[in-house]
């Protein structure tokens, strides 16, 4: 019974830590869903991670369909950043599909603003979560515009990923 009960409260004080703006303790990134949505275990617990801040092309929930222009190459270069690796995580409480929204540090470096400094995420456009600071995000996104990085090489032709998700 106390084994059972443990399983069931160390994930929500793992989450419950997270929420609170704190850098919690290393983690392993076993899965990549997308460009912005990673799996993290720690002693059995997993936890997914929406990295706060960022919102990256889509990738298609169908099988043939590549889904939106950069979304494959996206995934591709956060997993090359973070897959099977250990990260901090900094927590910003959870979103409405209750993922920790959180910036994710591997090699000292915070990836977030890895993704955006490629050109592979805009810095996200709706309500900011409590407590984050948006100011490097809205900075890095303009520099890779400015260059053409990534998906900013689309020029005209880029649509935004939460438009995006409207129209598919």
């Amino acid at each position: 019974m106390k084994s059972h009960l443990i399983k069931i409260l160390l994930p929500l004080a793992i989450i419950a830590i997270l929420s609170s703006q704190s850098i919690a303790a290393s983690y392993k990134v076993t899965r990549v869903y997308d460009g912005d949505t990673v799996l993290c275990i720690k002693d059995s617990v997993q936890i997914k991670v929406r990295l706060v801040g960022i919102d990256a092309p889509e990738t298609s929930k169908k099988k043939r369909d590549l889904g939106q222009p950069y979304s494959q190459l996206a995934q591709k270069y956060l997993a090359g950043l973070v897959l099977n690796k250990e990260v901090e995580i900094k927590g910003y409480g959870n979103d409405q599909y209750n993922r920790v929204l959180g910036e994710i540090y591997c090699d000292n470096k915070n990836i977030n603003l890895e993704m955006i400094k490629a050109g592979l995420a805009e810095s996200y456009k709706g309500k900011a979560a409590k407590g984050f600071n948006t100011d490097s995000y809205i900075a890095s996104e303009a520099e890779a515009k400015k260059t053409l990085k990534g998906m900013w090489s689309l020029g005209d032709k880029y649509i935004s990923p939460s438009d995006w998700r409207k129209i598919n």
